[in-house]
């Protein structure tokens, strides 16, 4: 997709391994309290992609339902190892989009956020980047990400149902 140059990542003993195939579709740095305690950081970055364009390239992970801010939970894709987090699947996107942790990438600062949400919660030492697209909450897709962007997302829809 326009150029872009498979990466890979894994967990923190390298026993799941991953290539991403394809650009995200959009890539979130969200600071709500949430992410903050899951991740027991700031902030969290996700890149959103199709789910199949994830090759797993070692063992499989593990697959653990777990509460959301909004109820309706979500899917946390782990090591079963080590525990890390390589990404998941929130109920409202739907089985066919993956929220990958850009954190696990072997070359992580080749998928900066493209926007980040949720800073009405971000902590007060955390400074964002001059210039970067910035929402207190979260925002209306349809009116910040490039059609190519709703496509792709509609499509991993529609095919996962």
């Amino acid at each position: 997709m326009n150029g872009f140059v498979p990466l890979e990542g894994g967990c923190s003993c390298r026993a799941v391994r991953y290539r991403l195939e394809a650009a995200p579709i959009f890539v979130h740095c969200c600071h709500c309290s949430w992410c903050q305690r899951e991740t027991g950081s700031a902030f969290a970055v996700n890149a959103m992609v199709e789910t199949d364009r994830i090759t797993q390239l070692g063992a499989s992970p593990v697959t653990i339902d777990t509460p959301s801010a909004s109820g309706r939970g979500q899917q946390i894709v782990r090591c079963p190892r080590c525990q890390v987090a390589v990404w998941s699947h929130y109920s409202g996107a739907g089985p066919g989009i993956a929220f990958l942790r850009v954190g696990t990438l072997d070359e992580p600062a080749r998928i900066p956020p493209d926007i980040h949400i949720y800073t009405s919660t971000r902590l007060p030492w955390v400074v964002l980047p001059e210039g970067a697209r910035v929402v207190p909450e979260f925002y209306d897709a349809k009116t910040v990400w490039p059609a190519d962007s709703l496509a792709r997302f509609r499509a991993a829809r529609a095919r996962t149902g």
